[in-house]
């Protein structure tokens, strides 16, 4: 590089659950990281991520390693409740901040958080991992450039069946899943129009009578621009696995198939099916995208330290999906319609 030494990022990863070890997976191997350490409350799980992902150390207790000078980066992919108590401590030790969705469970912690990360010279990414996917950057193209006409209605069905419903259970207990996940949606709906979802209901259920609340959740909203949408989310033993992204437009539609859902031609990547009514045509384009783009957000993050970037999404983009998703599960606890 020219004689100039590449940066090393040391790394101290929090959560050594599902997502955490996704995280680390993505970014262990790459010449500019350094996975300093990795923490867990299961002693066992944090030793085994430490010696899969080479780690110089592990442990239950955060507290030992993120005040370490050999921490540039923590990664917070721990339950929603102690994200706002992680994210206080990593900044008062000068350490910047990959952060898991969604910031908090509550209003008024996502409020602190939004402040802390405005009010701080650290920098502050939260893992909304959509806005670093190259098929949902392929087709917020396609609607840019007038593919569809105007976008005026969404559609999202993101559940799953649950083969291991005690973790279930203890997501659920965290938060609602319109809160877990719709916070990825909304967003898209906001990032693709340009425009502010102003209204917002819904309805939910329980499938389970031991669910901590509804396991069920269905979401409508109404966008400033007059678009739509609709966001399904579930999780359950007897819900079935639904993967739904359609994008309506006045000319014609988007539809999204991801590689693990297509019948066949996996081997291609995801599949975006674009429908032009006038002329009744469908084009396809075949698309190498990483779901799951973890390199791809600590890349972000870097660039918002070393540069000073706005990063994608801003924190305001950030709060504002989150904004909604906590009126979401209002409306669809009370039965209420929401102006926002």
């Amino acid at each position: 590089m020219n004689g100039i030494e590449m940066k090393k990022y040391g790394i101290l990863l929090i959560g050594c659950g599902h997502i955490g070890t996704q995280h680390i997976e993505g970014i262990y191997y790459r010449d500019n990281i350094n996975v300093y350490a990795v923490v867990d409350t299961n002693l066992e799980k944090a030793k085994l991520t430490a010696k899969k992902y080479n780690a110089k150390h592990f442990g239950t207790d955060y507290h030992e390693f993120i005040s370490s000078p050999e921490v540039d980066i923590v990664i917070i992919a721990t339950y929603t409740s102690t994200h706002l108590l992680i994210l206080k401590d990593s900044l008062a030790n000068g350490k910047h901040v990959l952060c898991e969705k969604p910031i908090a469970g509550n209003l008024e912690d996502g409020i602190e958080f939004r402040d802390l990360v405005k009010n701080t010279k650290q920098k502050v990414l939260v893992a909304l991992v959509l806005r670093h996917n190259t098929s949902y950057n392929t087709m917020k193209k396609l609607i840019d450039d007038g593919e569809i006409g105007e976008l005026k209605i969404v559609r999202v069905s993101h559940s799953h069946h649950s083969t291991d419903w005690e973790r279930d259970k203890a997501l659920l207990a965290d938060c609602s899943p319109v809160v877990d996940c719709g916070v990825h949606y909304f967003d898209v709906m906001q990032w693709f129009t340009g425009s502010k979802i102003v209204e917002v209901s819904g309805f939910g259920n329980k499938t389970e009578a031991d669910a901590p609340r509804n396991n069920y959740t269905f979401s409508t909203v109404k966008l400033d621009n007059g678009c739509i949408g609709f966001f399904e989310a579930g999780w359950g033993n007897t819900i079935a696995t639904l993967n739904v992204k359609e994008f309506i437009g006045t000319k014609g539609r988007i539809t999204l198939t991801m590689r693990d859902n297509r019948v066949s031609d996996r081997e291609e990547g995801d599949l975006i099916s674009i429908y032009y009514h006038e002329g009744r045509e469908y084009r396809t384009l075949n698309v190498d995208s990483e779901y799951k783009n973890m390199y791809g957000q600590i890349e972000t993050l870097i660039d918002m330290i070393e540069n000073d970037s706005p990063g994608s999404p801003t924190m305001d983009e950030v709060f504002e999906a989150f904004y909604v998703t906590i009126k979401a599960d209002e409306a669809i606890n009370n039965s209420t319609v929401i102006k926002l």
